[in-house]
């Protein structure tokens, strides 16, 4: 393979390196530590041929538990430039899920700073794969080779980055686990530089810009987008409950132009920027995902940016990453009506690099493509994708890869988004909730996004997620009601009857008759947005009995 060949993700931050050397890559305030685009590359160099120095080679996966700090940069992009596949997980997925990703995983090396090396030891996380350990902030008392040791070692040693192909595998990107056990997704190093190509056409990103983001592994993004990534101070395990001046104090005093935040770290810091008069003056761009953003929630942080910025809501998945986009001019202006009549949530166009396609739903595996399972406009079914940041199996899991994946003639791979939604007149694609949560009665099936984007149009309510009691094709829909609670005035069975009036306007929800209300839905570690619509059955049950 040729250099004009080479793929490796880490290729756009020696690019970088070389056009803007002394501009900051990335930015801790709290820390008061810099590195330039030139030190990260110098950075990772060092670590790259340390970490061949001590046995991490090409192919060798790396188990990687390292919390935002200047070290997971230097540490991701150096395991990229020795070849070597960091394995991602989510530390807030819990010990236990944890412990079962890693046996997954089988990785040979594991690199976590001390915390996580007690905890690997005590809970026999990798017990059988992993024979490198390496300490992050620590010495090696803590059962590993200190991560200052290795890059010490490697000072005044020759570097080469390893050349690596498209499909050559660049990292393990295990899902929330919000739907099921947490799955390891293969990324190739095509798939990545995919991401990177389809954000900087989709939103204009160019060198020089300053990205405040408040997802650690979207944060990695930035670097090889020529941007400077602007870390704030906070628990990235629960953006939720975000100190609001942990964000407006960074995007002010170093004039960030975009942010990147979950819906509920948009309605926190939206509420307190309204409240307070704050503003978020020079950001152009706001970019939230994990879950669909409540138009309110959009029509709220929308005043605290310029005139000119706009928020952009991208639609996807851990396993394909972006497929569609759209803006907040287009949901406020048109969409959002919609979803209020149950239309379900509008996530854009299909973006330039994805082939996207409605087939009909069921749960078993398609093993082959054909034509004729594609649905026509507005019959909901099962979203299906296909391009080139489509990931193409997961790790270890041929059963999982059996039931997401389909192959086709061509050698292409589409992937099952286990989402429900359709194609309208326009091409826009609207999504109507996951395949597992759709509620089948005797009489009909529920599709729970459109459910819920009608009873989430009474002001008095926060959101509402639809369950199904009961098994099989007997399930009973329940609504359970999060309100928004400064803004109640009447009774729960004053606002029940409201709710049911509500419902009894449309098909599709004037046979949801029972109405639980509920404190606080549980959530998603990842992005605290999405509802654990498992759990609430489980409880919607127990208030039924």
């Amino acid at each position: 393979m040729t250099d004009a060949e080479n793929v490796n993700i880490a290729l756009p931050l020696t690019r970088m390196a070389t056009l803007q050397p002394d501009t900051p890559a990335i930015i801790f305030p709290q820390e008061g530590r810099t590195l330039t685009f030139r030190e990260l590359d110098h950075e990772s160099n060092l670590l790259a041929t340390g970490f061949g120095k001590i046995g991490i080679c090409r192919g060798m996966r790396v188990a990687l538990l390292v919390p935002p700090s200047p070290e997971l940069f230097t540490v991701t992009f150096g395991l990229f430039k020795a070849g070597a596949v960091p394995v991602f997980i989510d530390p807030g997925i819990g010990a236990h899920n944890l412990k079962g990703c890693l046996n997954e995983a089988e990785p040979e090396a594991f690199i976590g700073i001390p915390r996580a090396h007690v905890a690997r030891r005590l809970l026999g996380w990798g017990k059988k794969s992993i024979r490198i350990s390496v300490v992050v902030n620590g010495g090696s008392l803590w059962g590993g080779i200190a991560l200052g040791a290795i890059r010490s070692s490697a000072v005044g040693s020759s570097f080469t980055m390893a050349v690596t192909g498209r499909l050559d595998t660049a990292a393990i990107l295990f899902t929330s686990g919000s739907t099921g056990s947490p799955k390891g997704a293969v990324y190739s190093h095509g798939t990545f530089a995919a991401q990177i190509d389809t954000l900087r056409e989709l939103y204009d990103i160019r060198p020089g810009e300053i990205d405040l983001p408040t997802f650690p592994l979207f944060a990695l993004f930035a670097p090889a987008l020529g941007m400077t990534a602007l870390i704030p101070e906070m628990d990235f395990t629960r953006p939720g409950n975000v100190d609001p001046q942990r964000i407006f104090g960074p995007a002010a005093s170093y004039s960030a132009t975009t942010m990147f935040g979950s819906p509920a770290l948009l309605n926190r810091v939206s509420r307190y920027g309204v409240t307070n008069g704050s503003r978020l003056s020079t950001i152009k761009r706001v970019i939230s995902a994990g879950a669909p953003v409540p138009a309110s929630v959009l029509e709220r942080f929308i005043k605290l940016l310029p005139p000119n910025a706009e928020i952009f809501t991208p639609y996807g998945a851990t396993e394909a990453l972006p497929v569609c986009s759209i803006g907040s001019r287009e949901i406020l202006g048109e969409t959002a009506a919609l979803t209020g009549e149950g239309h379900g949530v509008c996530v854009g166009y299909p973006v330039s690099t994805i082939t996207l396609a409605i087939i009909h739903i069921t749960d078993e595996p398609v093993p082959l493509w054909y034509d004729q399972l594609q649905l026509p406009p507005y019959e909901v079914g099962e979203i299906v994708v296909r391009g080139p940041q489509v990931s193409r199996e997961y790790l270890n899991r041929p059963e999982a890869t059996k039931l997401a994946k389909i192959s086709d003639s061509s050698g292409d791979v589409w992937h099952r988004m286990g989402d429900l939604g359709y194609c309208d007149s326009l091409g826009r694609v609207w999504f109507c909730g996951r395949k597992s949560h759709r509620v089948i009665s005797e009489n009909e099936t529920l599709f729970t996004i459109p459910v819920e984007g009608v009873f989430n149009s009474h002001p008095s309510v926060f959101r509402t997620a639809l369950v199904g009691v009961g098994t099989g094709g007997n399930q009973h829909p329940v609504l359970c009601v999060e309100l928004e609670h400064d803004k109640v005035t009447a009774s729960h069975s004053v606002l029940r009857n409201e709710l049911l009036e509500l419902g009894n306007h449309y098909p599709h929800t004037k046979n949801v008759r029972t109405i639980l209300f509920h404190k606080a839905f549980p959530v998603d570690i990842r992005h605290n947005a999405k509802i654990f619509r498992e759990k609430l059955a489980v409880w919607a049950g127990e208030q039924l009995r």
